[in-house]
């Protein structure tokens, strides 16, 4: 099995930072592309970014130029910077992993707990 375990969140204010983490561990072989999502109430899910092993990322339109995502590969861990931060970014943010646990598995999705990010005067 994999666990993914966020840490980061909290409550800001308007302008603010925040810098969320996202630690995998358990059977890992190897992590391909790792991503965090979103999901304010009322709403559905959303990706906010993701990046591949490589290090090749994603935003959503609504991030860019505000959150960076990046990942220490020797670690197992995901970061995301998140700057200027708005209070329509209060929602529960996601960590996503997809993991390989031996050489000759199929790559497998993993999700963390959830982190509660507010921004809010």
């Amino acid at each position: 099995q994999v666990q993914l375990v966020e840490s980061g969140g909290g409550l800001v204010q308007p302008g603010g930072s925040l810098r969320l983490s996202c630690a995998a561990s358990g059977s890992i072989f190897s992590i391909n592309a790792m991503g965090w999502y979103r999901q304010a109430p009322g709403k559905e899910r959303e990706l906010v970014a993701t990046i591949t092993g490589g290090g090749r990322t994603q935003y959503a339109d609504s991030v860019k130029g505000r959150f960076t995502i990046s990942r220490d590969n020797a670690k197992n861990t995901v970061y995301l910077q998140m700057n200027s931060l708005k209070p329509e970014d209060t929602a529960v943010y996601y960590c996503n992993a997809n993991v390989r646990s031996g050489i000759w598995d199929s790559a497998h999705d993993y999700w963390g707990q959830g982190t509660r990010v507010t921004v809010s005067s």
